[in-house]
């Protein structure tokens, strides 16, 4: 139950992101501003963390670093600036971040093209579903405006983006600890950010109150989200932690329909239920794969232990 509430509070962190991103946008803080300044921060935090408790986490190969470099900036500042961009063209998260829980199906394809991972009916179908959950967000059934072209290719970089941590990190993430992963890819992230958002966005007028409002995102919707997932997990495996993180999109919805006065509608609940059992239909396919292969593995070691048990019987004769 505990580490339940510690996956449901992370997810809930991350669907507020929402506030502190319009706030900053009032500011005049642009989009990859919003990265770098949630990059930046995160990474000072996590290093500050790493100096205080465990040095030794900082140590990393060199032949690793060019897969920091693609959590960090091929994931986290693509994904970030996707998605915050999405979000301050619509006024809200609620659809960004339902386009960003497409990313299952981005791992499952680009798996199936860089590691060669089957494809399976069950995915096929996952796939399906979420199709028709993307119709619903984006306005295809309904008779007012849909939304635009730009807001969903965003969503869907968002997604795509999100999905890239999981294939890179795929190399590093048995090598090291989570916070070491963690601390890499946002260092990374915040030296890719930092020089573009300087050379690309005019900087606004440095206020007091701008710097709180990056530092609760970098906090709140960052480094705590992160150290509540990553304890919930010890206690549950990834596919069921997944599934309750999707409590996400729900979050952001709520805070659409009740800070920034949001219209919600059928077609979006029904776009929100799609995906998020695509999600669901995924990990538990993924539940049943993992199933199957411990209980083939089961048989094997008893099949070698019955012929061990044989040859002994054989030797005692």
């Amino acid at each position: 139950m505990k580490n339940t509430f510690y996956i449901l509070l992370a997810g809930c962190l991350w669907g507020i992101i929402s506030i502190f991103i319009n706030r900053l946008n009032d500011m005049g803080f642009q989009s990859m501003q919003c990265v770098a300044l949630r990059t930046l921060i995160t990474a000072l935090i996590l290093l500050v963390c790493l100096l205080l408790t465990d040095r030794e986490k900082l140590k990393v190969h060199l032949r690793d670093l060019p897969f920091f470099l693609g959590t960090g900036i091929g994931s986290i500042v693509f994904f970030n600036y996707c998605y915050f961009r999405a979000i301050q063209m619509t006024g809200s998260s609620s659809v960004p971040a339902l386009l960003l829980y497409t990313s299952p199906v981005f791992v499952m394809l680009l798996s199936a093209v860089l590691f060669r991972e089957r494809i399976t009916a069950s995915k096929v179908t996952a796939m399906a579903v979420t199709f028709l959950g993307l119709l619903f967000v984006t306005g295809a059934f309904s008779d007012g405006g849909g939304l635009s072209a730009a807001v969903l290719l965003l969503g869907l970089g968002a997604g795509l983006g999100y999905a890239l941590y999981s294939i890179f990190g795929k190399f590093v993430i048995k090598k090291y600890d989570d916070l070491t992963v963690t601390f890499y890819t946002f260092a990374f992230a915040a030296a890719g950010s930092v020089p573009i958002a300087a050379l690309t966005e005019p900087a606004p007028k440095p206020e007091t109150a701008g710097l709180l409002w990056a530092l609760c995102m970098a906090l709140f919707s960052t480094v705590l989200p992160f150290l509540f997932y990553t304890k919930g997990l010890r206690g549950m495996d990834a596919g069921r932690a997944a599934i309750l993180a999707a409590v996400e999109p729900f979050v952001a919805a709520a805070v659409g329909v009740t800070v920034f006065h949001e219209a919600f509608t059928i077609y979006k609940l029904a776009g929100m239920i799609c995906i998020i059992a695509a999600i669901i239909l995924l990990n538990l396919t993924g539940l049943r794969g993992k199933k199957a292969g411990g209980r083939e593995e089961k048989k094997a070691t008893a099949e070698a232990g019955k012929g061990f048990s044989s040859i002994t019987e054989d030797d005692r004769k």
